[in-house]
């Protein structure tokens, strides 16, 4: 269970860092973002709306990411890991479609960084499988 608590804090931490900054502060999250080169502003034009809500798509994912990770019921962590896998897999298709703007360093970077969101929730619902639900009360 440590194990699959650790993955969902990690996807917990990795959607809270872009969604607190994306959402605080839009236009420093477009020109900045992750921090060592711009992935956002070579796509197109600033929208802060846009900006803004997409940090709250992602700290709404963290919040429930932190909360599979204090409580990981399957109820929870498999549909969660599902909708996260989705999410990243049309993230992932997307960018990979659009990497023109981007060095061949920052593309494969973020190409990776984007592949390893993906992997995550699937390795968080495996052990949500593997572990053995608790009995009903009959």
């Amino acid at each position: 269970m440590a194990g699959l608590r650790a993955i969902l804090a990690a996807l917990a931490a990795g959607a809270a860092l872009p969604g607190a900054w994306a959402t605080s502060a839009p236009r420093s999250f477009y020109e900045h973002f992750p921090g060592v080169s711009a992935w956002v502003a070579p796509l197109g034009p600033y929208s802060g709306h846009l900006v803004g809500d997409v940090g709250a798509f992602y700290v709404a994912f963290a919040v429930l990411f932190a909360w599979a990770a204090w409580r990981p019921a399957g109820e929870l962590v498999l549909p969660l890991c599902a909708a996260w896998a989705l999410f990243s897999v049309l993230h992932l298709a997307w960018h990979a479609a659009h990497t023109a703007p981007f060095s061949a360093a920052d593309a494969t970077a973020m190409l990776g960084s984007l592949a390893l969101v993906l992997i995550l929730p699937g390795a968080a619902a495996v052990l949500a499988v593997q572990r053995r639900p608790e009995q009903a009360p009959t």
